[in-house]
């Protein structure tokens, strides 16, 4: 029998690769492990993970000789770590191969609020241009303020793409870090209050659930562009749906939602928000790279050798 499962929604060259690789047992959704057979389910010592459904203590219990979860992504926040911890279960993510598609989606975001490029697409491609004339102005992205709301890998990085556009950089962590003279805030009220464009770039889980709250969707100001690029849950969406209808903020860039794919239909009705479908990672190169440093991981595990990317 296998000692590896892969589950998840892989693409068909991620799924062959970890069968020829590991003869994976694939399973298309985690609620599919209770219904394998019990000797099956208790040969397996590795999984591949791809999904964003709680892996907790009860799937956990399903795999008796379980000694890694291997996820697919940077962010691992549905993935139980006290309870993989308790069972001596590594986990492992796939860090660093995803930063620049993720940063580069950010500012890409920033860039089509701002300017209106879906709005001014949609006037050209609907012959308004050619009857009407010119679109109409918007505003300058370049040379403004911009907080990072945590300075990890992708937030330095989104930093960094910030500057050649001139634009002074704040940003909040849980603690102060060297930066190249960027302006630090211990709260993210304040950073909110203290920049035109807020990059949220934290990783996911309880401990940064809703952090982007009323208050500091607020303090943003009826000037201010909330972009998205980390985790939906990361947002209190009533709060900055409410501030996006009533004009209290200019808009907002999102690539991650709470409940994704199905997401509040509000947020499509309001041409002040650019709408991405959790695709920051999504080029070929890059899931490709993924892929790869995932099953790296599972390798390294079943020869005992040391983990790539260990998270726990």
């Amino acid at each position: 029998m296998t000692e590896t499962a892969s589950i998840g929604r892989y693409q068909p060259n991620e799924r062959a690769a970890l069968a020829e690789t590991f003869d994976a047992l694939h399973l298309d959704r985690l609620s599919d492990l209770a219904r394998v057979d019990a000797p099956e389910r208790a040969a397996i010592r590795a999984v591949a993970y791809k999904g964003h459904a709680p892996f907790g203590p009860a799937e956990m219990d399903l795999l008796p000789s379980l000694g890694l979860i291997a996820n697919y992504g940077v962010g691992y926040d549905a993935i139980d770590l006290d309870a993989a911890q308790a069972r001596g279960v590594r986990v492992t993510n796939t860090p660093d191969v995803l930063t620049d598609d993720v940063a580069d989606l950010a500012i890409g975001l920033w860039l089509m609020q701002r300017r209106e490029m879906e709005q001014a697409s949609r006037w050209a491609r609907e012959g308004h241009w050619k009857a009407k004339g010119e679109y109409r102005l918007n505003t300058q992205a370049s040379r403004g303020t911009a907080g990072i709301l945590g300075l990890g890998r992708i937030g330095r990085a989104i930093a960094r793409r910030l500057e050649g556009f001139g634009m002074e950089i704040h940003y909040h962590s849980r603690s102060e870090k060297e930066t190249p003279g960027w302006r630090y805030h211990a709260d993210p009220v304040a950073l909110a209050e203290a920049v035109d464009t807020l990059f949220v770039a934290l990783v996911g889980g309880a401990e940064t659930e809703g952090m982007v709250s009323a208050e500091v969707i607020h303090a943003l100001g009826d000037r201010g562009v909330l972009v998205n690029i980390a985790r939906g849950s990361l947002v209190d969406e009533d709060a900055l749906l409410d501030a996006l209808e009533a004009g209290r903020i200019a808009g907002a860039g999102l690539d991650v939602f709470r409940g994704e794919p199905d997401i509040d239909p509000r947020f499509y009705a309001l041409p002040s928000v650019v709408i991405q479908p959790h695709q920051g990672s999504g080029s070929r190169q890059t899931r490709a790279a993924m892929a790869a440093l995932q099953r790296e991981n599972v390798a390294a595990f079943l020869d005992g050798r040391d983990l790539a990317t260990p998270v726990i």
